[in-house]
């Protein structure tokens, strides 16, 4: 389909998508959310993709937030079903069953902030910056912002990025757990195809299986979660790729994987 707000690349078993709102520096509006929703159903259908990366266009801001000017004309109602819509569209991409690796080239405010958390991972340009500032506007966090955060930074650091509203700097994103890596705004999208390779010459049932059982472990007890663990490792041997992948390896030679 022909996008409006974003732009949809394919190439080598990689999905690219860009937030492609340069004049309002990349913001969510809702039919933004929407057009991300069929791009990432896209992405998920396709045999051909095993990887995402998603970024913003432009050199100042991967996505900036919310859209203020759509923002300011709900009301409790609406807000409520708005705020329901953008947080499945997170659930997708968290969910999708293959990694999406955020590269984050600027700006990450509020829901930009948010829809990196809901990737697989997150890279960040040198002169990035990320926060939670909907205090400022009299809100608190819509797409996550109050749940993901302190699963990966802590309790406490969430906290005062939620309350103070103050964004950090990558390098700081970086110490706290925020971001995986911090590179050059030029190295950001090929360092992320570098890990996206690696990823690709895997077993792409076990990376699924794998993201499974980390992102629901998450929410589980220990117990429970090496429960699912043992489970889909369980799967994981009942495949051809595991087949593939253990001769491979008694054979010395490349496993050749067909997500089977």
């Amino acid at each position: 389909m022909a996008y409006e707000n974003i732009l949809l690349e394919k190439k080598n078993s990689i999905a690219y998508v860009t937030i492609n709102r340069p004049t309002k520096l990349n913001a969510l509006n809702m039919a933004t959310m929407e057009e991300l929703r069929t791009a990432f159903t896209d992405i998920k259908d396709d045999a051909s993709i095993r990887v995402a990366i998603i970024t913003g266009s432009g050199e100042k801001a991967f996505i900036a937030g919310a859209d203020i000017g759509e923002l300011a004309k709900h009301n409790a109602v609406s807000a409520k079903e708005y705020t329901h819509r953008g947080q499945s569209v997170l659930d997708l991409i968290e969910n999708l069953g293959k990694p999406v690796i955020a590269c984050i080239n600027g700006y990450a405010f509020g829901g930009g902030c948010e829809l990196a958390m809901a990737c697989t991972m997150r890279l960040a340009s040198d002169n990035a910056k990320l926060g939670q500032p909907e205090v400022k506007l009299g809100i608190m966090p819509g797409y996550g912002g109050t749940q993901r955060l302190p699963r990966l930074v802590g309790k406490g650091i969430a906290m005062q990025m939620n309350l103070a509203g103050e964004p950090i700097t990558a390098q700081e994103a970086h110490r706290i757990g925020l971001v995986n890596e911090v590179t050059a705004q030029a190295d950001l999208i090929p360092r992320a195809e570098a890990i996206a390779a690696k990823i690709v010459a895997n077993a792409p049932l076990a990376v699924q299986y794998a993201m499974e059982a980390v992102n629901k472990g998450m929410e589980m007890t220990l117990a429970e979660g090496l429960y699912l663990e043992a489970v889909l490792f369980g799967v994981c041997c009942a495949t051809e790729d595991k087949t593939e992948g253990t001769t491979a390896f008694l054979e010395k030679r490349p496993a050749q994987f067909k997500g089977k």
